[in-house]
């Protein structure tokens, strides 16, 4: 029962679509009593509908990642419905800008680093001392692989996700000697609304899956899962690491 969840609580931003719905439905599929959060409401309780016709325990809670009152009410609202919170997940992330670096704007800059970074180490110190109590917690952040390589358009977005790599590392090592577990999942491109202009350019898909030793692009399953393994007994013993699930572009040595 290495991947099983049952008594667990877990937290997941952006929990509505793509890969955060994916989380939270194979976390609550594993057992964890879930709480769904982003932005709409609406959407998180469609989720939640999903989850609890398929006999899981959900809640939704509507929060935007940019405002750190509506994130401690997040963490409130979760302790309320299920009095713990075992695993984090900080899925949530923003992309407003596409374009070269030259002509990126403070405010946006900014913007993109508050919300894809501080608001995740907002969530941990909020979450992780009670976890320090029971000597048991699980953090998992959604980076990118776009964290390990250059681009011409979206520089912005990949450096903040090679700060959460970085975040991620450095809140393993303040955590670790109270058995907190913080890793990163990089995914490579997911076939996802947040992601619908890249996989729905011919060219960027077709190169990709050139690229990919499993020639495809990711379904949002293929990431889910891998949060059930760092969420359960199974990943136990991984800690301050990065998992990057992109079918094996990084790395193939494709041109």
């Amino acid at each position: 029962m290495m991947f099983d969840l049952k008594g667990k609580v877990a937290v997941v931003t952006g929990g509505s679509r793509g890969i955060g719905r994916s989380i939270c439905e194979q976390l609550a599929a594993h057992g964890a009593k879930v709480v769904v959060s982003s932005r709409k409401l609406p959407a998180c309780e469609e989720v939640v509908a999903g989850i609890k016709s398929r006999g899981g325990e959900a809640i939704a809670v509507a929060a935007s990642i940019s405002d750190r009152a509506q994130l401690e009410n997040l963490v409130a609202e979760a302790r309320r419905a299920f009095g713990r919170i075992d695993i984090l997940v900080c899925n949530a992330a923003t992309n407003p800008y596409f374009g070269p670096l030259s002509g990126l704007k403070d405010d946006v800059f900014g913007k993109i680093m508050q919300n894809n970074v501080m608001s995740n180490l907002w969530l941990v110190n909020l979450v992780a001392p009670e976890m320090a109590e029971r000597r048991d917690g699980a953090v998992i952040i959604v980076s990118s692989i776009g964290a390990l390589v250059g681009s011409a358009h979206i520089a912005a977005y990949n450096m903040s996700k090679a700060a959460d790599i970085s975040l991620v590392k450095s809140l393993a090592m303040e955590w670790g000697k109270h058995n907190i577990r913080v890793n990163a999942i990089a995914p490579g491109l997911i076939k996802t609304d947040f992601a619908r202009a890249l996989w729905e350019n011919p060219q960027i898909r077709a190169s990709q899956e050139q690229r990919a030793n499993l020639k495809r692009i990711g379904e949002p399953d293929d990431i889910g899962g891998v949060a059930v393994f760092l969420a359960s007994k199974a990943g136990a013993f991984v800690s301050g690491q990065t998992i990057i699930a992109d079918g094996g572009v990084i790395g193939s040595g494709a041109e």
